[in-house]
């Protein structure tokens, strides 16, 4: 299993599988204080943090950072890498891009072809993160977080810059 490190000013970030119990449970409150709760919707897929792989991102003993996926493949075709979610507890230190990349190496191991994710309409600064590492643009789901809505009524009408939230892009690199 890959082992990413990574140098800051605040001394080297590592990121590892979570290994206890005191770990997922952090990952419970990261989830539950960023997404609102430990379920999260993805192209009207719903899925559970428990049934989540994970990596998590330390520096000087404390956590900072968490990325979560899943690794599957759609009616029998080649495995593919989904990212649920990415959080750095502090931004533009690199945290982000270690996790992404340690879960870019797991899903080559995998023999994934394609690591892809969902954002909203909203979130412009995951578009530019995304774009920035590789990540192109794939399809847009119109009405798609509309939908999740129903089913995850904590999913905010209104997000970043005041933009409404209706739909869900889809990214994707090629391995």
């Amino acid at each position: 299993m890959p082992h990413v490190e990574g140098p800051s000013a605040e001394g080297p970030v590592t990121v590892t599988p979570p290994s206890t119990k005191v770990d997922r449970a952090w990952l419970e409150q990261l989830w539950t204080a960023e997404w609102g709760g430990t379920t999260m919707i993805s192209r009207g897929k719903r899925h559970r943090l428990d049934d989540l792989e994970a990596r998590i991102a330390w520096q000087g003993g404390e956590r900072v950072g968490a990325v979560t996926y899943r690794i599957g493949s759609e009616a029998g075709g080649a495995p593919e890498c989904e990212v649920l979610s990415l959080n750095a507890r502090l931004e533009g230190k690199g945290i982000g891009s270690l996790l992404l990349e340690a879960v870019e190496a797991v899903a080559r191991e995998a023999g994934c072809r394609r690591v892809w994710l969902t954002t909203t309409n909203d979130n412009l600064d995951a578009l530019r993160f995304y774009q920035r590492r590789g990540y192109r643009l794939a399809a847009l789901y119109p009405g798609a977080v509309d939908a999740a809505r129903d089913a995850k009524p904590t999913i905010p009408r209104v997000g970043d810059h005041g933009i409404p939230i209706h739909d869900e892009i889809e990214l994707e690199k090629g391995l």
